[in-house]
């Protein structure tokens, strides 16, 4: 005699298979029939017994709790409004669908980009200036000059050391000097050339500032832009000035 065998669809847990009864039985989840649900979820566990496969606990305790709303709901009303007994049941079954949903989603896009491949951003920095065609006229820059010895004579006395000796030759110190072009400079700005020249009170200091001027755009440590008749002095870098004047 031939064995009839029976296949019994397997659910992952008790709020699977309540879906699926309300979904066979063409059912809201807001307005579940209790007592046929209920019927139909235990006729499930009797099947699976029959079979002698092991229920889980989740299984039994849906069980219990689908008899206790039916029962609650059995009983007669009291004329106050109560609570549905169904509603903690449905916003958990809401809750599972939208889970399922959202998972099975994810499963049918996961291998969306396995065939996308994305290339590393690269590190562009920002290049070097390049100063090797900068051009500017020395003559402009010793007209410059004049101009500024011209305004210094005009508005400054005679210095005393013009008085001393016969020939009234004035020590400069070129690294007092440098000092104070330095400190007209800034690196990256453009500062008016007549500029550096101011707080100098004698006519061989502004020269020796000028010869210092000379000697770091000599160095590529300074730059001379020329922009119509003003003349503007760049830094670019930081460097000692070791010549003497």
């Amino acid at each position: 005699m031939d064995t009839l065998s029976f296949q019994i669809e397997v659910f992952e847990g008790p709020l699977e298979l309540l879906l699926h009864l309300l979904k066979k039985n063409k059912v809201s989840i807001f307005d579940i029939p209790i007592e046929k649900i209920t019927t139909q979820y235990m006729e499930y566990l009797d099947k699976l017994q029959s079979f002698d496969m092991e229920l889980s606990s989740e299984f039994l305790i849906m069980a219990s709790e689908l008899l206790y709303i039916k029962s609650h709901v059995l009983l007669p009303r009291h004329e106050e409004i109560e609570e549905d007994p169904r509603k903690n049941l449905a916003d958990r079954l809401l809750a599972y669908q939208r889970m399922k949903t959202a998972a099975a989603y994810l499963k049918e896009h996961q291998d969306a980009s396995r065939y996308l491949f994305f290339k590393k951003p690269d590190d562009i920095g920002q290049p070097p200036p390049d100063y090797s065609n900068q051009a500017f006229d020395v003559e402009q820059l010793i007209e410059a000059l004049s101009e500024v010895l011209l305004k210094t004579q005009r508005k400054e006395p005679p210095p005393k050391a013009a008085f001393v000796g016969i020939s009234g030759h004035e020590r400069v110190s070129s690294a007092q000097c440098a000092s104070h072009v330095k400190s007209r400079l800034c690196v990256g700005k453009k500062v008016p050339f007549r500029q550096i020249f101011s707080g100098l009170d004698s006519k061989p200091k502004i020269v020796v500032s000028f010869l210092i001027i000379l000697e770091m755009i000599r160095l590529n440590l300074v730059i001379a832009d020329i922009s119509g008749r003003e003349i503007y002095l760049t830094q670019i870098k930081d460097g000692e000035i070791t010549n003497e004047f």
